[in-house]
């Protein structure tokens, strides 16, 4: 019996429980730190641009530098993914939560654009650009590194824990957020209590880096070295020209996840207090409460999978999450908000489907390319319909009306169906 039967047979185990601990704790740190800001895009806008600038332009110029990040995504996960391929997935795996935790660091410490002027905000687009090289490389290769390291009967546990891991980073970034403008006036918000958060998360996630330390690297890699089957030449190549309908699958798989997350996590607060009238502080408290339900959706969905496939999971999750979405939003359109929170509930926990994504885009690729493979499929698609779907959902609102959102979450839901088929034709 060779190493990798014997990781096929075997048991899950207290290492697994201690890797996938530890994988979650960094990648929750690492959301969180790419997360944060954005909700302090308003306080950044006023500190690192010119004073006199008009509100709505220094705003808009904040989240170009957001958007930054995101565009940066493609080009860190396809280069560590690279290397992840050719020399190790543990060192990649470190290297990202390292790259997210200084730049983090450094903007609780940047001068403002009082002390040195046009500087600043060229720093801090600078250390978004390095934010988005870090998570690029992080979430797929994480997801690689957890499949790889338990029993293949385990894989959507596996990735689904790493998943909720960070979606609670995002959960965690969000109440910091609420309790430093609840618990500060707006004056020692702009005075320095902005910066808090980005040293609180440059910090625990230096830690993270030291954590990782005690983790190995996966049985699947050792092997692969052991045996010299490891790709040569350029890995995402090989993908792409051996493996055209995994990465096809994949990206369409990542729409799915990427209109799931915007919409239902990022948008909908503010759209349905912009749509629909309703009080900021329902909005929030229901988003956060969607959003510890998707933790629980993931987990759920992981079980899902180990039980009865990527594929199966993925298609009966995604009927449920269009079925959700409209649940949500045709009430309010109709003028009843009551039972909004409980509503909201329901569509955290269906956008949980994203759980069985990962395990879905593992399965389609080869240990040698795999993960080259999921990270150009899912940092290209997600630069490409994260940065579409904002203003796709606006133009659709003055064409459809109030419910475009859950129209356009519906149709996402209709592609995750047709990767399901697709991929249960293909097994």
């Amino acid at each position: 019996m060779t190493s990798l039967e014997g990781q096929h047979h075997r048991p899950f185990n207290r290492q697994d429980g201690k890797t996938l601990g530890l994988a979650a704790l960094g990648g929750a740190l690492e959301f969180y730190d790419f997360v944060v800001f954005v909700f302090f895009t308003r306080i950044l806008g006023e500190l690192f641009f010119p004073p006199g600038t008009e509100p709505w332009l220094a705003q808009l110029q904040v989240y170009g530098i957001f958007a930054a990040g995101y565009l940066a995504r493609p080009l860190g996960g396809i280069v560590m993914a690279h290397f992840g391929d050719r020399g190790g997935r543990k060192r990649m795996f470190t290297l990202s939560v390292l790259l997210m935790a200084v730049p983090t660091l450094l903007i609780g410490l940047l001068p403002t654009y009082a002390q040195i002027g046009l500087l600043a905000p060229l720093l801090l687009l600078l250390l978004r650009i390095v934010q988005g090289v870090a998570v690029g490389g992080e979430v797929p290769g994480a997801w690689v590194f957890v499949a790889e390291h338990v029993p293949p009967r385990h894989v959507g546990f596996a990735c689904a824990s790493l998943t909720a891991g960070l979606t609670a980073g995002i959960l965690i970034g969000s109440l910091l957020a609420a309790w430093i403008n609840t618990a500060l006036t707006p004056a020692q918000v702009a005075g320095g209590g902005w910066r808090l958060p980005f040293l609180l998360g440059g910090a625990f996630g230096l830690f993270a880096v030291f954590l990782r330390r005690w983790l190995q690297e996966t049985p699947v890699f050792v092997e692969m070295r052991a045996r010299r089957q490891l790709a040569e030449g350029l890995p995402v190549r090989q993908a792409l020209a051996g493996h055209a309908g995994a990465v096809l699958r994949s990206m369409l798989a990542s729409w799915l996840l990427t209109a799931a997350i915007v919409v239902g996590v990022l948008l909908t607060p503010n759209l349905v207090q912009s749509s629909f009238g309703l009080p900021p502080a329902l909005a929030f408290q229901g988003g956060s409460v969607a959003t510890a339900a998707l933790i629980f959706g993931c987990l759920a969905a992981g079980w899902a999978v180990d039980r009865f496939g990527a594929p199966a999971t993925l298609l009966v999750g995604s009927l449920a999450l269009a079925a959700a979405i409209y649940a949500l939003y045709l009430p309010l359109a109709g003028g009843d908000a009551s039972g909004f929170i409980a509503r909201y509930a329901l569509v955290g926990f269906c956008i949980g489907v994203v759980g069985a994504v990962p395990a879905l885009m593992i399965a389609a690729f080869p240990p040698a390319v795999r993960f080259s493979g999921v990270s150009f499929s899912y940092n290209v698609a997600y630069a490409l319909f994260g940065a579409l779907t904002p203003p796709l959902v606006a133009y659709l609102s003055t064409h459809l009306g109030k419910t475009a959102p859950a129209h356009y979450v519906a149709f996402a839901c209709g592609v995750g169906v047709l990767v399901a088929l697709l991929s249960m034709r293909r097994g």
